[in-house]
């Protein structure tokens, strides 16, 4: 017999409670983190949200099409003995994001450069600067 866990500050009927509960619908934990971009005049600055992040977390790399690949993989483990060492309780937690940008063609790709500060990771993106050409012109007369 299993035992379910009941709220009575719920509303709805107990079994609307257990149809919508964890085994008829999955519930999922990912979530993505927020992410701007900025251009300005020296390319685009790209800011990832990375709350609890270090440097180690993070990869920032080219892949074979050139695309800007942004990831990051945390593990974290947590144990709690009682004095006999058996566990009182034991959680695991692992989260993993990546994202992919295509980059436009006038990205200096070898002067891209990455940094984790405050809880966001910064990717500097360099663009070549592209020649303003006048709108007017001379036209010859014959």
């Amino acid at each position: 017999m299993a035992i379910i866990r009941r709220s009575n500050n719920n509303w709805l009927p107990s079994v609307f409670n257990d149809f919508f509960g964890n085994e008829w619908m999955e519930q999922s934990n990912k979530s993505v983190p927020a992410i701007n971009i900025q251009q300005n005049d020296n390319g685009f600055t790209v800011e990832v949200a990375a709350p609890g992040m270090t440097r180690e977390d993070c990869k920032v790399r080219l892949d074979e099409s050139n695309n800007l690949v942004i990831e990051f993989e945390k593990k974290n483990q947590t144990e709690e003995k009682d004095q006999k060492g058996s566990y009182l309780r034991r959680e695991f937690s692992y989260a993993q994001f990546q994202r992919r940008m295509i980059l436009p063609d006038n990205v200096i790709k070898d002067q891209i450069s990455a940094k984790v500060e405050n809880g966001v990771l910064t990717v500097e993106i360099p663009t070549v600067k592209e020649e303003v050409k006048p709108n007017t012109r001379q036209i010859e007369i014959q």
